[in-house]
């Protein structure tokens, strides 16, 4: 019998608890938690906790700062990075040096001097690092994929892509870590990485030139100000008044022990107002970006908006892909102000709401001269649009024959997050971005253009 591979896990939090409920269950046979760290000890024994109900045994602790030697210590073969956007370049260079493979939450860094080090890391050890965008895995983003690689719309000319976030996720970008630049790159690098790494990888080619526009126009001091809200309390978990766009975090049993429980071991408080000072991210962005072979994408993120999901429309010169994707059709208010989402995929066979407003996910593919056809979509329940439980089937046991290319390399997480890093230089001088001007060291590889189109890549995978 093979014996597991050996795991370090750096970074407890929310994320985390994906990778570790997949080792305690249905991966324990494929990978061991050898080790963890994590600079907060509080949630360190809250996780303690949490194995033991599951029936697995705690691992050992280490320092953060001590990644290299704790490789070495425990035979560790992979880490698995799941700590602030901010955190990931040192982890990722220490990981490889100290002789370990590298699984890593999106972003792979957040800027440019990021990139950098991680590739001169890769090139000297010639170790693996592992991004895992789960959206590939969902299988409305494989089923347009799919029709792209089949030619069904023939060479892709154009891309639009509006992504929602609504009022409940993403808020919460505005209460976290996330909301100062310099810890996540912005919305740019830690959310439309996502977004950008689908199309880089729907249609088969690589982004060349950003122009970007947006800015801070909802959440925040200023724009509370502005709108006349009056005065604001500092965060969600207070006793009093309800906020409408407050997080009480004692009402949330993982968050209130992962977080509200741990505050006094770093201060680090997880339910800020929205609305108070020291934001310095975007809420709505607008981007335009060039690729190699000649198509171009226009893209368009809003941060507040009352429902979440996607739209999507290819353009190719056969034809058009259209999906449309409601992930949830409401952020609604109780009796008690709390709130409340409306998810359209608890019925998977709904067609619309009560607002009349469509549910679920859809994809349409009209051919030049032809009628519009519909394309089925499989259902799969599961986090992410079905999509956690086939990424963990590729991170702990490795990905099998796919045509479609699922599973994505540190090369992929460049060409993801280097649109955001475009995209924030454009930002902040008004002007259009070439990838070749970012600076990327060995890493500006990754932008030369691709031999084949999406269609003939996925061919010869066959």
């Amino acid at each position: 019998m093979t014996e597991p591979t050996r795991y370090a896990l750096i970074g407890t939090g929310s994320r985390a608890q994906i990778y570790l409920g997949a080792m305690a269950g249905p991966h324990a046979a494929d990978a061991e938690l050898v080790a963890w760290a994590d600079p907060n000890p509080g949630r360190l024994d809250w996780n303690e906790r949490r194995l033991a109900e599951l029936g697995t045994r705690a691992p050992l602790r280490f320092e953060v700062g001590d990644l290299r030697e704790a490789i070495a210590r425990h035979r560790i073969d992979r880490v698995i990075v799941t700590a602030p956007d901010f955190a990931h370049a040192d982890l990722i260079v220490a990981a490889l040096h100290g002789g370990a493979d590298v699984v890593v939450e999106k972003p792979l860094t957040t800027d440019a001097e990021g990139v950098r080090r991680v590739a001169a890391a890769v090139a000297e050890t010639g170790r693996e690092v592992t991004v895992t965008f789960n959206y590939r895995y969902s299988p409305r983003n494989a089923a347009l994929r799919q029709v792209i690689a089949d030619g069904a719309i023939g060479e892709v000319t154009s891309v639009h892509f509006e992504w929602l976030l609504d009022t409940s996720h993403g808020a919460d970008y505005f209460r976290r870590w996330h909301r100062e630049k310099a810890n996540s790159g912005g919305l740019l690098v830690h959310k439309s990485s996502h977004h950008f790494d689908l199309v880089n990888w729907w249609i088969g080619d690589v982004p060349q030139r950003v122009f970007a526009s947006g800015g801070l126009r909802f959440y925040g001091a200023a724009n509370a100000a502005s709108r006349g809200l009056g005065p604001r309390p500092p965060r969600g978990s207070v006793d009093g008044a309800r906020d409408p766009f407050g997080l009480d975090l004692r009402e949330h049993d993982v968050l209130r022990g992962l977080y509200y429980e741990q505050e006094a071991y770093d201060g680090y408080v997880r339910d800020r107002d929205v609305f108070d000072e020291g934001i310095d991210i975007e809420d709505n962005l607008s981007l335009v970006v060039d690729y190699a072979r000649g198509a171009s994408m226009t893209y368009a993120l809003n941060a507040h908006s009352p429902w979440e999901g996607y739209t999507v429309a290819v353009n190719g010169t056969l034809g058009r892909a259209e999906l449309s994707v409601v992930e949830r059709g409401a952020v609604l208010l109780d009796d008690t102000g709390r709130q409340a989402v409306v998810d359209p995929s608890a019925d998977p066979d709904a067609v619309h709401d009560d607002t009349g407003r469509p549910v679920g996910e859809r994809l349409v593919v009209q051919r030049q001269f032809g009628a519009a056809v519909e394309v089925t979509i499989p259902h799969v329940a599961g986090g992410h649009g079905g999509a956690d439980d086939a990424l963990l089937r590729d991170v702990f046991r490795g990905p099998g024959s796919d045509p479609l290319g699922r599973a994505a390399t540190w090369r992929d997480g460049v060409r993801a997050m280097g649109v955001g890093v475009a995209g924030n230089a454009s930002l902040a001088s008004g002007l259009p971005v070439r990838m070749s001007a970012l600076a990327l060291g060995a890493a500006s590889a990754v932008f030369e253009p691709l031999a084949a189109s999406a269609r003939a890549t996925a061919q010869a995978a066959r």
